[in-house]
């Protein structure tokens, strides 16, 4: 399992922390690193994932087309699918709920109304056959829960997929002693945040 560092939010008491304030406190840190920094903490990521004994084990992957603000994913996915490995994206349908897709080199794609890159495919429901699962945040904690921008799309689809092992990813700075959660939030299996070599 990924080690997981604690960041402390200081002058905050996260026992009772709002999600909102949280997430305001992680939007501000970001803004203390250059994208330049935010790409060669990515760059770490992407290797503690290629050399993670569940990614090199799977046969297909969902991962996520990165936001700007976002753990890089661009570098992963081409990595993964020249190793020949099946890579899934999800594609946001409503407020509260995606599907999930293929994504080849020849997909088509188009841009959502937040900004992210979606393949234009049909709808990939055999979720038994998805190995693992490459999850975003805003945050995590020391027992991998998992704050969310608040949208609920991966409670959603993961409270459908109890079986599929869940990676939380996320740069250092998003590890926080205690993410406030509720009943319908769902803990991830191992989150990572760093290249363990570094």
């Amino acid at each position: 399992m990924a080690h997981v560092t604690c960041w402390f939010v200081c002058h905050h008491d996260l026992s009772t922390m709002d999600k909102n304030v949280l997430r305001k406190i992680i939007r501000d840190r970001k803004h203390g690193y250059t994208p330049q920094q935010l790409q060669q903490l990515s760059d770490d990521i992407t290797n503690a994932l290629l050399a993670h004994p569940r990614i090199q084990a799977a046969h297909t992957i969902l991962l996520y087309a990165s936001m700007a603000d976002e753990v890089k994913t661009g570098r992963l996915i081409k990595l993964l699918l020249e190793q020949g490995k099946t890579i899934l994206l999800p594609v946001v349908v409503d407020d509260h709920h995606m599907k999930i897709c293929h994504y080849s080199h020849d997909s088509e794609m188009t841009t959502s109304s937040y900004g992210i890159q979606e393949p234009q495919e049909e709808a990939f429901t055999r979720y038994d056959e998805i190995d693992v699962v490459i999850v975003p945040g805003l945050a995590f904690d020391l027992q991998n829960h998992r704050l969310g921008r608040g949208k609920g799309y991966y409670d959603h689809f993961l409270s459908e997929t109890p079986n599929i092992y869940k990676i939380g990813i996320c740069f250092p700075f998003q590890i926080v002693d205690l993410v406030p959660t509720d009943d319908h939030d769902i803990p991830m299996d191992e989150v990572v945040y760093e290249d363990r070599k570094h």
